[in-house]
């Protein structure tokens, strides 16, 4: 299994591949700051989905190492912006296995509650990473820990 830094060094390394080798073939991607942002969210979602199962099975020691093991069937999917379809982190979702089977991202609806006083991220297990197709909530699936990654 890969240990923190080598994790590390990997998901940045296959990050700038994925980047370079983009810019490479298509010149809308290299103008300006769209562009970079929509190659450092593309780069982000294959990362997610490379490194799901390693990703899942160190959430799972951790948690089993601090004595809160999830005792339920988990998997790692990418959170989807809902409106953009940009992949912009990832979460470990957990439940039924039936049920963690069908899940496929987790959809990020945002809002602003009190003019702003609160700002409200829902988290909702979803059937699709697209959210333009049908999205349909998955019950009885939770969202058990959220991985940030550095870009």
């Amino acid at each position: 299994m890969f240990n923190n830094a080598s994790l590390k060094i990997i998901l940045v390394a296959l990050l700038l591949i994925t980047i370079g080798s983009l810019s490479i073939y298509s010149p809308i991607i290299q103008a300006g700051d769209i562009g970079e942002q929509f190659l450092k969210l593309f780069g982000v979602g294959f990362v997610v989905d490379k490194f799901a199962k390693p990703l899942n099975s160190f959430i799972n020691t951790l948690t089993l190492n601090n004595g809160v093991q999830i005792k339920n069937a988990t998997k790692v999917v990418p959170i989807v912006t809902v409106g953009s379809g940009s992949y912009v982190g990832a979460v470990q979702v957990s439940g039924p296995s039936e049920q963690v089977a069908k899940v496929k991202a987790v959809a990020q609806l945002e809002g602003d509650f009190k003019d702003g006083s609160f700002r409200i991220k829902a988290l909702v297990p979803v059937n699709t990473k697209n959210p333009l197709n049908q999205i349909d909530r998955i019950e009885g699936v939770g969202i058990t820990a959220l991985i940030d990654i550095g870009i």
